[in-house]
């Protein structure tokens, strides 16, 4: 006897989980659609172009990694600048509230490399398989070889585009035309081919295969959005007050004699949205921002001759009371603070000395006593220079001339070579008993303005009457 399942559980043949159904978007044109397509274009631009323009002679954007050296438009960044990527990371932070506190998700409609790198699959997509009318009849179509051909060409351009991604994405960690060298004599290391090959896959998975699934489920923004807006931020909103009822027409017909709104209840705002939402049902968390439904309802008002911004940025106090402050006191202070850390970050990069120098005492012995009533002390320095062109540096005690420095080898380095030096320094016996403060200066001969300076401590006898 057959058994009926129990209300609310899957029957027989009905599966748990539910396969999430294709997005067919819809291309829309329009100043939000233009925007996104500039973005498109400066930011793969960027991504694509960078690693293959020099600056001093070095690639303009390489962080080497075994060398230990991050090249960042002609400055050179060392393990010891840690500070400048906790500024980056504090500055990072600090624009996610600003933007979003500003206009909601707008980092993801425009600039998020998943929203970038998917918008440029779906123009491939189109370009092969044509609008969402012809793909949508090409899916529902039997095999044959118009649809093989098709899909195959796809498929291909999609590989192809992601691993020119995977490649260009090791060419920041591994200088571009080496590793193009490399590839071409099939001589390329394990790990950049693990890299190439995995951010290749990554590229394909998530903007060809995955898509919008990845800012629904996969994309942690998404959730904790709602704790950065305010009743002044600027949304994609639907004026339901303008738009309902909704309901079909023709151009002629006057909405208010039908008992209607604006809205004719053509969706194609649900039609052109990446993420398949209905706006119209109110601000949902899988909303990305991209205002396509903006664009191609405002081409729908004119053609109607209707007013438009039935669907528009907006915020809810203006939604609700016509007046809004999108300039408020939480983003003047974001804004405020995201200009001192920004001023005060590019200051001290374009500023810094390029030379450090650490001076490490010779833990062996305290000191030595030498001929001449001589107190002697060792160090090791280590002496980096960081610049581009090799300087010739001096080390001169500032705060005692009786100080004698014996070097094992002259301060002489090439460009962004580190160097380690022997040093005795030399002080009579009579120039005090116990620690010693030092202070050191290092100077580069052949630049003035290449100078730090540093410390160090002398260890002499306590008693220096025997």
């Amino acid at each position: 006897m057959k058994q009926d399942s129990a209300p609310g559980q899957p029957g027989a043949g009905e599966s748990l989980y539910r396969k999430e159904p294709k997005i067919y978007a819809r291309q829309v044109t329009g100043k939000f659609a233009r925007l996104r397509v500039i973005a498109v274009w400066v930011l793969l631009g960027l991504y694509y172009l960078l690693p293959w323009l020099n600056i001093n002679g070095k690639q303009s954007v390489l962080f080497d990694l075994p060398a230990r050296k991050f090249y960042i438009f002609g400055l050179t960044f060392w393990p010891q600048d840690f500070v400048y990527l906790a500024l980056l990371m504090i500055t990072a932070g600090l624009s996610l509230f600003f933007f979003t506190a500003l206009a909601g998700r707008l980092w993801c409609g425009f600039a998020c490399p998943q929203t970038v790198w998917t918008e440029t699959f779906m123009w491939i997509e189109n370009w092969v398989e044509g609008d969402r009318a012809k793909r949508m009849k090409l899916d529902k179509a039997p095999w044959n070889a118009n649809k093989i051909i098709r899909k195959s060409t796809k498929q291909a351009l999609w590989i192809l585009f992601a691993a020119w991604t995977g490649f260009t994405f090791v060419g920041f960690f591994s200088p571009i035309r080496e590793l193009g060298v490399n590839i071409a004599n099939l001589s390329l290391g394990p790990w950049e081919t693990f890299w190439i090959i995995f951010y290749s896959f990554a590229t394909y998975g998530n903007a060809g295969f995955l898509r919008e699934q990845v800012c629904k489920y996969m994309c942690p923004y998404a959730r904790f959005q709602s704790a950065m807006f305010d009743k002044d931020t600027l949304i994609i909103s639907y004026d339901e007050e303008r738009g309902e009822p909704r309901g079909g027409r023709r151009k002629k017909d006057v909405p208010s004699d039908k008992g209607l709104g604006d809205c004719i209840n053509c969706t194609l705002c649900v039609q052109v949205c990446p993420t398949g939402i209905d706006i119209r049902n109110g601000l949902q968390y899988e909303c990305i921002a991209c205002a396509a439904c903006i664009d191609v309802c405002d081409q729908v008002m004119d053609k109607m001759e209707y007013p438009r911004g039935l669907i528009k940025y907006t915020t809810e106090h203006a939604l609700k009371h016509k007046q809004g402050h999108v300039i408020r006191p939480r983003i003047i202070v974001y804004g405020l603070l995201l200009l001192v850390i920004l001023s005060g970050t590019l200051w001290s990069m374009t500023h810094r000395v390029p030379l450090r120098a650490d001076l490490i005492r010779d833990r062996n012995a305290l000191y030595r006593e030498l001929p001449g009533d001589l107190i002697e002390n060792v160090y090791t320095l280590k002496i980096t220079n960081m610049d581009s062109s090799p300087h010739q540096y001096e080390m001169t005690v500032l705060n005692n001339d009786a100080v004698e420095i014996d070097l094992d080898k002259p301060l002489s380095l090439k460009a962004e070579e580190v160097l380690g030096v022997s040093v005795r320094l030399r002080i009579p016996r009579t120039a005090g008993k116990g620690v010693q403060a030092l202070d050191i200066q290092f100077q580069s001969l052949d630049d003035p303005s290449i100078k730090i300076q540093t410390s160090a401590k002398a260890l002499m006898p306590m008693d220096f009457g025997n």
